[in-house]
């Protein structure tokens, strides 16, 4: 199986690196391959911004939201210059609302394009980040914002764009997805109250609802103060989480 492993941590030399190369390692010995996105080395942009709507319009909308959207007015205005401006204006004269649709959406963010290529070559995904406010960095949440978008991680039914969330289409097929938290906090902090939110909006509404088939959230606690012997268990957990991440299939179609 080849990982997609995104970490969210400003340090190199944090624990949440020395977590990542004990987790690859992990998949390496049990067969898997695996690539990393640090979001900070790269300098991913988390901020949904205005070019970011391209990554909100899809052909397969219903034919009267996209109507609704003036995706013409749109692409003229996107225009960097007049002459730009009046090819555009030409090119869109016998376009369909689809064929446009179409057009936006190959035209959104290249950082936003890499990085679905990769989410859609994995079959399974890990995530590894510290805690803050009871979710992921914000670096780490807008990767989410700008990626798992429409037409590419969901749909919508008529019910979906009638407002109601039962509407919502899960596109994505991966087999796994497994996060990571370090937490400055206790255990019995997190399983008292915070656990169940976070499970709800990360896990629940971030990965199972867009149809990722097993998520599996795990919580280094006080990994920030924690003792050395501490410390060396999570790593030692961090290696078999990624030797137990999945079954490998080999070649006459057994797992193993």
């Amino acid at each position: 199986m080849k990982v997609l492993i995104v970490i969210a941590n400003p340090n190199p030399k944090s624990f949440c690196h020395a977590i990542l190369e004990q987790f690859i390692q992990g998949l390496k010995d049990a067969g898997h391959t695996s690539e990393v996105v640090d979001l900070y080395a790269i300098h991913f942009d988390p901020v949904f911004r205005t070019a970011d709507f391209a990554s909100y319009v899809h052909e397969s909308m219903p034919s009267e939201i996209l109507e609704a959207m003036n995706l013409k007015q749109h692409v003229l205005d996107s225009a960097a210059d007049p002459i730009t401006r009046f090819g555009a204006s030409l090119w869109l004269r016998n376009k369909s609302p689809v064929e446009i649709a179409r057009f936006i959406h190959s035209h959104r963010p290249k950082d936003v394009i890499a990085q679905w290529e990769k989410l859609k070559n994995a079959q399974g995904l890990a995530f590894i980040a510290p805690v803050f406010w009871l979710h992921f960095p914000a670096i780490l949440k807008g990767w989410f914002e700008r990626v798992f978008s429409y037409g590419d991680a969901y749909a919508l039914t008529s019910d979906g764009w009638l407002g109601h969330a039962r509407g919502r289409v899960p596109l994505l097929e991966h087999e796994k997805a497994l996060v990571i938290s370090t937490t400055l906090f206790s255990e019995e902090d997190y399983k008292a109250t915070w656990e169940a939110p976070m499970t709800r909006i990360i896990d629940d509404w971030g990965l199972r609802y867009p149809g990722i088939k097993r998520v599996e959230h795990v919580y280094f606690y006080r990994a920030a103060v924690a003792d050395a012997e501490t410390l060396k268990g999570y790593l030692d957990r961090a290696y078999l989480l990624g030797k137990e991440f999945a079954p490998v299939v080999e070649s006459d179609g057994q797992a193993r």
